[in-house]
């Protein structure tokens, strides 16, 4: 089975109309739509929300989920920040940049431009402290044809031995050439 596309993700956050004040100015998503009940209606639990909806274009929904009867909302703490976390595409790198500068004279922290070689990307955190990364496409189709071609030997060896393989180290090392 292929889906036809992913109809949303939802996080949690701590305050939804702070939440899509933040995503509406910060990064241009449109509010689209809110549900609120006082019962979970997959569960039948008592458990008010609020659910909110934003467009990030092209249909892409992130759905935030206000939960006021619970415990504050935390992270994993075994797993680095730097780890979980929602990337997604932009146009250009002139548009990364911009928006880069955007956050930053609003006061927000950015990290980057970093190189990936087949993208670069930003990365921040929005009110709620999920980090967010903005990428824009780099790679050549020479780069990700030689990409597929040693996926599984990667996963592979990485399953066996917990380190990471070398087989597409000129990703990192410079030694990439188009020729």
């Amino acid at each position: 089975m292929l889906i036809k596309k992913i109809h949303h993700v939802a996080y949690r956050c701590k305050d939804a109309k702070e939440t899509v004040e933040w995503y509406v100015k910060h990064l241009d998503m449109k509010f689209v739509l809110a549900i609120a009940e006082n019962e979970v209606p997959s569960t039948k639990a008592p458990d008010p929300y609020m659910h909110v909806f934003l467009d990030a274009g092209q249909g892409n929904i992130l759905a935030f989920f206000e939960l006021p009867t619970r415990p504050p909302m935390d992270r994993d703490p075994n797993t680095p920040n730097w780890v979980q976390h929602l990337a997604m595409e932009v146009d250009s790198l002139d548009t990364l940049l911009a928006t880069k500068a955007r956050l930053q004279a609003a006061g927000i922290d950015v990290i980057g431009p970093t190189d990936h070689t087949i993208f670069q990307s930003i990365y921040f955190f929005d009110p709620n402290g999920h980090r967010l990364e903005l990428a824009c496409n780099t790679g050549t189709p020479k780069m990700m044809q030689m990409l597929d071609e040693v996926k599984w030997d990667m996963l592979n060896e990485w399953a066996e031995t917990r380190k990471a393989p070398q087989h597409a180290r000129w990703m990192h090392d410079g030694s990439y050439s188009e020729d």
